[in-house]
């Protein structure tokens, strides 16, 4: 129960709270709206985001779980392993809009213990060396104020994380509505290695972190240049995967 002498003082409406405020402030859930709990209760957990078995490489949902399916057994992808917290539709797909668009970063706590939960992440985590998120363009961190894979980074591993590793080197049109092929060509020499530090990652273990994959063109030309770079294991975190 929150003290009687608690006063909160409601932020301006173009303000962004402090880094972790939102961790104890009390909140309406964002799915149920139910109240006070965090910005995704307990029981819209439970309910919207049951374990599923996905396919060991590309996360798409496949039976035999801790296995790649037949598509990554006949061309297996550039990621040792990938994993998916939920599948990308209601609610995820309007929390995670807010998440990005809305200036509703606070809720990156939230959304890591959603992205912890998912089986087998823990053991990604731990295992790791870096923690790195997909970066944005200079012009899209301009317009958005954050990266949101950054802010998922930091959560799900805050002494691993590094935002300066992986580097996005120019904008690219949006990719929703092209095909795969024409993703990955839209990708070409889209990302990079800072090149002063290329040497940390020889031999080292990789996880990538994202909110969203689709058809994992983004997350496959990153990983092709951290394995041109010299890492050893190279493998994808994120929290909702396209079907």
């Amino acid at each position: 129960m929150w003290p009687i002498s608690f006063k909160a003082k409601p932020l301006a409406s173009n303000a962004r709270a402090p880094q972790g405020l939102w961790q104890w402030l009390p909140s309406r859930c964002a799915i149920c709206q139910d109240w006070p709990h965090p910005p995704v209760c307990e029981v819209c957990i439970t309910h919207f985001a049951q374990p599923q078995n996905r396919c060991l490489l590309c996360a798409l949902p496949w039976a035999h779980a801790g296995r790649p399916c037949p598509v990554c057994q006949n061309q297996a992808p550039p990621l040792d392993r990938c994993l998916a917290a939920v599948t990308y539709a209601w609610p995820w797909v309007d929390l995670i809009a807010r998440f990005k668009f809305q200036q509703q970063a606070g809720w990156s706590h939230a959304l890591a213990t959603l992205m912890m939960s998912t089986p087998w992440a823990e053991d990604l985590l731990d295992q790791a060396d870096l923690v790195l998120p997909m970066p944005l363009s200079a012009q899209r961190l301009a317009l958005r104020g954050y990266n949101q894979s950054w802010e998922l980074a930091k959560q799900l591993s805050p002494h691993k994380a590094d935002v300066q590793m992986l580097l996005r080197t120019r904008d690219t049109p949006s990719q929703r509505q092209l095909p795969r092929h024409e993703r990955l060509a839209n990708l070409a020499g889209a990302f990079a290695v800072e090149p002063l530090r290329a040497a940390q990652l020889r031999g080292k273990r990789v996880v990538l972190v994202d909110d969203v994959m689709t058809t994992g063109a983004s997350l496959h030309s990153a990983a092709q240049v951290l394995r041109q770079a010299g890492a050893a294991h190279i493998s994808a975190l994120v929290l909702a995967r396209t079907e």
